[in-house]
């Protein structure tokens, strides 16, 4: 009972429900590891008692919280001793006194921020805390818009080195901004990826990446760098050799057949970037890389030298000569002074990667975008890489995120990624999540939050155990929903979470009344409680199947739906007036097969082909069929099936007209879905038997795409079609399609008022 006890003060679940009405206890021994991994020691009855002991008089005498959250009607209400004196400390230098009882529960004009409050009370005990001021909602779309959903390292041009990159985004924006009417493009994260070795290629995973903080300079246009224009003689000569090489690599994706080879792309990039860099900056150019440099301070220190120092004892840091595992040891103090060159080298790539993306934002609002890019913030990193080094304090040790067993996944999910400590985000007053948070808004005008769920709690695997022996965390949601209404407002940027999958109950009524835009994939739309749905489509995506995961690592992930029984065949689909309005909708994702492979049936061939299958084949197919015969009579009653289902073009036509009948506020269209492109860029559940994000879009022969090719498809053209014949008159392509019913968010008070 006393375990259980202090479990609970530190939001450690001993149990948890795989389905409605069956709890599953946690093992004693998981608690034990997981509380260790807090900082608290449970291991034997004596360590319990003095344990909460201990949390019992930390409590009694605490004056504030580490972390104090506020927002428009809901000002902080600490529990103060009676003529204790608060003082807040604006992050913009402004001293607020206050009185609690005199001032009211805020002080007078406390704006947004992240602020210091101190306090004093009459027996002489003190306190500091950070106190993070956030609006009550995240902004909203600006009005209702569609925009193409894109892997980036699979859109190849004729200028790309072997993978899509910064210079195709931008075009991209551009041209679907302008012609299309296109509102938005959302990425795979461009997070910077764990090096690769000789022994160990870099994984393509974008979900899995060494750091989240800073994007990865592969994804640069070498010729964009304007030192570039300035190479004379040899290294000319070499980085002109270097540009046929990457031709070479462009083609054989293109024309051979050949798979994206990220580090072969990196290795040319490399080499004609350190030539780039003998080019001098002219003065304004260094001015402007100091003041990046000034900018992001220690984070972007700490990477670099991380950069530096795997390339010379490779990324697992834990395997560092002594002293150098720790960042702030002497050791790696020394090491800074060392190889400061190679340091300054990943610091000046991070600023050419940071610039290039500004100027792709800028070519999507200059080509009329409403949002332009959204960026996606993947819900971990890689554990041996920068940011699980760098920030080692606010990461759990020896703990793994994942995913509970379930009716269709009973070995449970480990994703291999360190979580969040929440004791240690709250004691720092959340820095590390408020900078990330940050530099992922510096040039986006929305931002993804894959498994958004983890906002609320995370499954907590330790190491060595299976996935079936963990637990879940709970994190204070009120402050990581305010930090992120914080720097979404700083920002403007809208926040979409990805909450497909089983979802804890009350959490998309949580996420709704803070602003946070949902995902609706047509597939699973379904009214799965055998009920009559209702308008704010609280069903939708809710298949029994388990957790949701956008992970799609070797061989633990799944989908929502993947090899499930008959009941969520049986579950009727949704008409689009019963979706819900504040959300992203789509045909499908990065994870699930494209509309094509689902209307076909060629997704269950491939996992047949692939071994994957827990049932028979013909029982697969037949299920299968059943499904988008259900969706494709629901198409016909509407009548947005006019060409017909055995018309595959008009068929994924139809499903685009009935994402438009609903009113979502975003419409998403998979760019792959345009030319037809049968093939899933990752398949959960496999690692080296498929390509998993390593393939370039391509048609509906298979033959890769380009984006020259993509521009002049009639297929793409024809989707499109639909878009602009729903945009109302005197609108550009399909901008402002078809407004909607519902409210746009508050716009919240700068201030908090008593």
């Amino acid at each position: 009972m006393g375990r259980a006890r202090l479990a609970e003060l530190h939001g450690v679940a001993t149990s948890y429900e795989p389905a409605p009405g069956r709890t599953v206890r946690v093992p004693d021994e998981t608690v034990v590891a997981v509380l260790a991994a807090l900082g608290v020691d449970a291991s034997t009855p004596d360590a319990v008692r003095a344990a909460l002991e201990r949390h019992d008089r930390e409590e009694r005498s605490r004056l504030l919280p580490p972390c104090v959250m506020a927002r428009p009607g809901r000002p902080p209400r600490p529990r103060l001793p009676e003529g204790t004196a608060l003082r807040v400390e604006t992050e913009d230098g402004a001293v607020l006194d206050w009185r609690p009882g005199a001032d009211g529960p805020a002080p007078p004009g406390l704006p947004l921020g992240s602020h210091t409050v101190r306090a004093q009370a009459p027996d002489g005990r003190s306190a500091t805390a950070t106190l993070i001021v956030a609006p009550d909602r995240m902004p909203a779309p600006p009005a209702r818009s569609h925009g193409f959903l894109v892997q980036l390292y699979s859109l190849l041009s004729a200028r790309s080195w072997g993978m899509g990159d910064l210079g195709d985004l931008a075009d991209l924006a551009a041209w679907s901004g302008r012609a299309l009417g296109a509102g938005f493009l959302q990425l795979n994260p461009l997070h910077a990826a764990l090096p690769g070795t000789p022994a160990e290629p870099t994984d393509p995973s974008p979900y899995r990446p060494s750091s989240r903080r800073f994007p990865d300079p592969v994804h640069l246009r070498v010729e964009d760098v304007p030192e570039y224009a300035h190479l004379r003689g040899p290294a000319r000569r070499r980085v002109d050799e270097l540009l046929d090489r990457a031709a070479a690599l462009r083609a054989a994706v293109l024309h051979e057949g050949a798979l994206i080879d990220r580090d072969a792309v990196w290795a040319l990039k490399r080499e004609a970037l350190e030539l780039v860099r003998t080019v001098p900056l002219s003065p304004g150019r260094r001015a402007a890389y100091c003041d990046f440099l000034a900018e992001r301070g220690q984070a972007l220190e700490d990477h670099a030298i991380w950069s530096a120092l795997a390339e010379i004892h490779g990324p697992a840091w834990r395997a560092w000569p002594d002293g150098l595992a720790d960042p702030r040891s002497a050791a790696v103090a020394r090491a800074r002074g060392e190889y400061l060159d190679r340091a300054d080298f990943h610091c000046w790539l991070a600023w050419l990667t940071d610039a290039q993306l500004a100027a792709a934002q800028r070519a999507a609002l200059d080509a009329g975008m409403a949002i332009g890019l959204v960026h996606d913030l993947a819900v971990g990193v890689h554990p041996s890489g920068a940011d699980a080094w760098a920030l080692r304090d606010v990461f759990a040790s020896g703990m793994s995120i994942g995913a509970p067993p379930d009716a269709f996944n009973s070995r449970g999910q480990d994703w291999g990624l360190p979580p969040w400590r929440p004791d240690a985000l709250a004691a720092t007053g959340y820095a590390a999540y408020r900078d990330l948070l940050r530099g992922l808004l510096r040039h986006a005008g929305a931002l993804r939050i894959d498994h958004v769920m983890g906002l609320f709690r995370l499954w907590w695997v330790p190491e060595g155990r299976e996935p079936t022996e963990g637990c879940y965390v709970r994190y204070d949601a009120e402050a990581m929903l305010g930090v992120l209404a914080l720097e979404a407002h700083r920002a403007g940027a809208v926040v979409i979470g990805e909450d497909l999958g089983t979802v804890e109950p009350g959490v998309r009524e949580a996420l709704a009344e803070r602003g946070v835009l949902g995902t609706s994939v047509l597939w699973f739309e379904r009214d799965y409680t055998g009920a009559d749905g209702g308008a704010d489509g609280g069903t939708s995506g809710d298949a029994p199947g388990g957790e949701q995961s956008e992970q799609g690592e070797p061989s633990e992930r799944s989908e929502p739906g993947e090899s499930r029984g008959a009941a969520p065949a049986r579950a009727r689909p949704l008409a689009p007036e019963e979706w819900r309005a504040d959300c992203l909708a789509t045909a499908t994702t990065h994870d699930l097969p494209s509309t094509a492979a689902r209307l076909t049936g060629d997704h269950v061939e491939l996992r047949h082909r692939l071994g994957l299958l827990t049932r028979p084949l013909e029982r697969e197919r037949a299920e299968d069929a059943v499904e988008v015969a259900e969706w494709l009579a629901l198409l016909g009653r509407l009548g947005l099936l006019p060409e017909g289902p055995e018309d595959e073009e008009g068929t994924v036509r139809a499903v685009h007209r009935f994402l438009l009948r609903t009113p979502a506020k975003l419409v998403g269209v998979w760019l792959p879905d345009t030319v037809g492109d049968r093939r899933p860029q990752n398949l959960p559940g496999t690692w080296d038997q498929y390509p998993n994000w390593r393939l370039p879009i391509a048609d509906a022969t298979g033959r890769p795409v380009s984006l020259e090719d993509l521009v002049a498809s009639p297929r793409l053209h024809a989707l499109m079609g639909e878009f602009r014949r729903a945009a109302p008159p005197g609108s550009r392509g399909g901008r402002g399609i078809k407004p909607t019913p519902g409210t746009r968010g508050a716009r919240a008070s700068d201030t908090v008022s008593p």
